[in-house]
């Protein structure tokens, strides 16, 4: 099977990871209960989910030249990840604080560290790469100006560029009109449309408002309630899978590393959503952003 080849451009942080009863209000403290670091960041979480769904990967990142950095590294290539285009910065990795609570509701401040220096000239030899029918997948915990290059280059060069806008903030006319696929959460539909996306009706009106601004295709996540996929005019509801969730963290991640790699494979888009539901389901039930990614077969079997 001749699969194209998927290029993610993004974030690397190291997770640190406190869990407790519930989340501290502004001036407590909580005794927490477990601890444990991993890695995270948006973009390497998407890539490790596509190398474990059995797809080649390429990431492209900025990372310090710390242990946080040479630990990140390490782990990607066990993953079976490329990591030729990944540039060291003199400034720290990014590092995540993430607070879960016995409902698995998570809390999360972070420190872009080098991710915030991961420049247009930087990214520029991996999009030399690209070729026609590629899938480059952004986030934004990147700067917004290298996000707005690679969506350009890539589209010229006849790559499908599916952008999670995530985390939430405000993404140009000119950069919507050049993707292939955006897949917003509620709160990130609300930032890019003004529409408060509470249920199918509300879903209906923000992806329409994004195909306004240029937007060819549209899934919108809702947690629990599935997803929302809007394309040519028409919008369905792909069901979320029951499970017990303990830690939501990374889950819209390995929802859209698992997208991608579906749609590598030749998957038409619906489809490709009910395997990146499966696959995110059985995140949830797992501690942790990469440690809670599961394999290929396991989607398969789920």
């Amino acid at each position: 099977m001749n699969m194209n080849k998927i290029i993610v451009i993004g974030s690397s942080n190291t997770d640190m990871v406190v869990r407790s009863e519930h989340l501290p209000r502004p001036g407590e403290s909580v005794i927490g209960g477990g601890f444990m670091m991993a890695g995270g960041g948006k973009g390497a979480n998407q890539a490790v989910a596509v190398a474990r769904m059995g797809h080649p990967v390429v990431f492209a990142a900025a990372l310090g030249k710390d242990m946080f950095g040479d630990a990140a590294i390490a782990s990607y290539q066990r993953f079976g990840i490329d990591t030729s285009y990944i540039v060291r910065k003199d400034t720290p990795s990014g590092v995540a604080l993430i607070m879960v609570d016995a409902s698995a509701q998570n809390s999360i401040s972070v420190a872009l560290g080098a991710n915030n220096c991961l420049s247009v000239e930087d990214v520029m030899p991996v999009l030399d790469t690209i070729e026609p029918g590629d899938i480059v997948l952004l986030q934004l915990e990147i700067p917004i100006s290298t996000v707005d290059a690679c969506v350009s280059v890539s589209e010229a060069k006849g790559a499908r560029v599916v952008l999670n806008p995530a985390p939430a903030a405000a993404v140009s006319k000119s950069t919507l009109s050049k993707l292939y696929l955006i897949t917003p959460n509620q709160t990130e539909a609300q930032t890019l449309t003004g529409i408060e996306v509470t249920d199918e009706n509300t879903a209906h009106l923000a992806a329409q408002e994004l195909c306004k601004k240029g937007v060819e295709r549209v899934v919108i996540t809702m947690g629990r309630e599935g997803a929302y996929l809007y394309q040519d005019g028409k919008g369905e509801i792909i069901p979320a899978c029951k499970v017990a969730a303990v830690d939501t963290t990374a889950a819209g991640d390995v929802y859209n590393g698992a997208l991608c790699a579906a749609l590598a494979e030749g998957m038409s888009l619906a489809d490709a959503l009910k395997f990146a539901t499966k696959a995110s389901a059985i995140s949830v039930t797992r501690v942790g952003a990469q440690p809670s990614i599961p394999s290929r077969e396991e989607v398969d079997k789920f």
